[in-house]
């Protein structure tokens, strides 16, 4: 009977399977959810109508569904075999599937065991995932009084650090689960939220708690349920998924993680604003109790609003996000354990270049239309290499009492190295590389001052500003410990004609930079094409050793002319018109572009002028 029919995959890039998925998912009652893999039964030679289908999301299968008449023919069997080979083609051991009550006997047969369950879904796994977690979490009991907390920390906050502090004190052991949810939405281009990812996550919570004797900061996992993982696509109504979502993960944590951390108390913080996180502590207080666990909240921290005003703000890392999403490390810095910042740093090094990248249309650059004048490389190469460099901005940002240019400069050449080995030995971002891992270095030193000199609690309602002329001199200094560099395109230039390299430029302490294409950016706030208007501004002035190394100086002037023309008389068709010329003429401006980037980086950590140095 099988052989009457086929399982085929069911590509959703494409339209007309989307829509055959779609539709029959709908038939059957269902939604088609975020899955990373779709296949579909059909019958043999045939494509009209999917007989059955089912999907993947990582290790999750989603979107189970199989034709009325097909039912009692074994075909879920068939089709759960079929996710289950190719889930571990894809590296899974373990697979899990969330899926309504009535079909636990269905999976059951199929060698999966319950894990957790609610009224209106339940969560089964085939493997031994959930085995090991527990295993490991078993090896980290400890005698007396254990309590938990589950926590986010996108990023570690001040907050964080205080509801940790208080719990704490109200047990013999504490530990601080880590949320292992990597879903990043700045993964397509357009960012909706900032995302600091697990790795980082749990590195802030480890360095913030490291004074205190009594707290152990453990692995997540995939069983605390996440936003990435739960499917919607079996609930009636979307305004059942988070309940559902808050009762699977409190069972879960009833029957596994808490018992064999040895816990009976679960801490969490008081929520004043955000109504899910509400729903989720209520929820908690109703479930726990009643399967022997204590839950203890604790009000939030909150912070003076501003001097002498008498109001208080809580402390939230969502405003956190929020302050570094509007490129305001100024207002940022407060608000986070110190042991958070060289992240914040980070963050903001990767928001410049991912927005100088997604700068669309640029003349020759590589941006989300085309590669410009650039035959190695590709939007998507870009953005592995921002994403490889990440890290390494948090790196930069060292603890030393004075600023080594050595240091740096080692730690930059690792950066450049594994940037390198990421792209195959393309040079997508190593002029950007220098530019803004030394402003980080140089800037995280000044922070670093300030917080001595001032003591951090004294500015935990003012802006942490940086001034511009302090960051300008510590560049200089910064960039005057540096070698002269050879076998780079600048080092060519300088052999033939006395324009200025990347090193120059910093030893300078990017003095155009801060006298004008600065103060030119911030004068476009609002505007949609500021990032757009601010790279011609660039070009206009900019010997742009990219240029002449390709070109010659000729070709410069001209270029640094069209940009001042297609400024004066701006419009999108003008730009698209110098990418066609550019790429025929394979001339890239890509100096210019890391400027760019440079210049939005030091306009969200620097303050800007209307923030007096008192503020401080």
């Amino acid at each position: 009977m099988y052989n009457e029919y086929e399982i085929r995959p069911m590509p959703l890039s494409v339209g007309h399977c989307r829509k055959q998925v779609e539709t029959f998912l709908q038939r059957n009652g269902l939604r088609l959810d975020s899955v990373d893999y779709y296949a579909c039964v059909f019958r043999l030679g045939e494509d009209e109508e999917p007989l059955a289908g089912g999907g993947l999301k990582d290790n999750v299968i989603k979107c189970i569904a199989v034709d009325d008449n097909l039912r009692e023919e074994g075909f879920s069997s068939r089709l759960v075999s079929h996710l289950l080979s190719e889930a571990s083609q894809r590296g899974h051991d373990s697979v899990k599937v969330y899926t309504k009550p009535c079909n636990r006997d269905i999976f059951e047969a199929m060698g999966f065991q319950l894990i957790a369950q609610a009224t209106q879904a339940i969560l089964m796994e085939n493997g031994r995932q959930l085995r090991s977690y527990c295993h490991y979490l078993s090896g980290l009991r400890r005698m007396g009084r254990s309590g938990i907390i589950v926590m986010n920390a996108n990023p570690f906050t001040l907050g964080h650090r205080f509801l940790i502090q208080q719990a704490a004190r109200q047990v013999d052991w504490l530990h601080v689960i880590v949320v292992q949810d990597d879903h990043d939405e700045s993964d397509t281009a357009g960012t909706t939220d900032i995302h600091f990812p697990y790795a980082e996550r749990k590195a802030m919570i480890e360095a913030g708690t490291r004074d205190m004797l009594n707290v152990s900061v453990v692995e997540g996992s995939s069983y605390q349920v996440s936003k990435a993982t739960f499917p919607t696509y079996f609930l009636k109504a979307l305004s059942d998924v988070s309940e559902t979502q808050i009762d699977l993960d409190l069972d879960l944590f009833a029957h596994f993680i808490a018992p064999h951390l040895g816990a009976r108390v679960r801490f969490v913080g008081s929520e004043p604003t955000d109504t899910l996180t509400r729903r989720y502590n209520q929820r908690m207080k109703e479930i726990l109790p009643k399967k022997g666990y204590e839950v203890i909240e604790i009000s939030r921290l909150a912070v003076p609003s501003g001097m002498g005003t008498g109001q208080t703000t809580p402390v939230s890392a969502s405003l956190l996000r929020r302050h570094l999403q509007q490129g305001d490390l100024a207002a940022a810095v407060p608000l986070a354990y110190p042991t958070s910042w060289p992240y914040l740093f980070s963050q903001l090094a990767v928001r410049a270049l991912e927005q100088e990248l997604d700068t669309t249309p640029k003349p020759g650059l590589v941006d989300r239309d085309d590669n410009g004048a650039h035959n190695d490389m590709d939007y998507q190469l870009m953005r592995q290499s921002i994403k490889t460099l990440r890290p390494w901005f948090a790196r930069l940002c060292t603890d030393g009492k004075t600023l080594q240019a050595a240091e740096v400069k080692a730690i930059g050449m690792e950066a450049e190295a594994q940037m390198t080995e990421a792209t195959n030995g393309i040079n997508t971002h190593k002029g950007a590389l220098f530019a803004l891992g030394l402003t980080t270095a140089a800037a995280y030193h000044l922070l670093k001052k300030q917080q001595k000199q001032d003591g951090h609690e004294e500015r935990t309602w003012r802006k942490a500003a940086i001034q511009p002329s302090e960051l300008q001199q510590a560049i200089m200094e910064l960039a005057r410990g540096f070698p002269r560099p050879n076998g780079t395109h600048g080092a060519a230039v300088r052999k033939t004609t006395p324009v200025k390299g990347a090193l120059d430029q910093a030893q300078e302490g990017y003095a155009t930079l801060f006298d004008d294409w600065l103060p030119y950016y911030r004068s476009l706030a609002g505007d949609i094409w500021q990032t757009h208007k601010t790279l011609l501004r660039i070009m206009c002035t900019l010997d742009d050793t990219n240029v002449y190394f390709r070109k010659g100086s000729l070709a410069a002037g001209h270029l640094k002319e069209e940009a001042e023309e297609a400024l004066r008389n701006f419009s999108v068709d003008r730009l698209r018109q110098m990418n066609r010329k550019y790429i025929q003429e394979h001339l890239s401006p890509g100096g210019s572009a890391d400027m760019l980037a440079l210049t939005i980086y030091i306009a969200s950590i620097a303050a800007p002028p209307n923030l007096a140095k008192k503020a401080i």
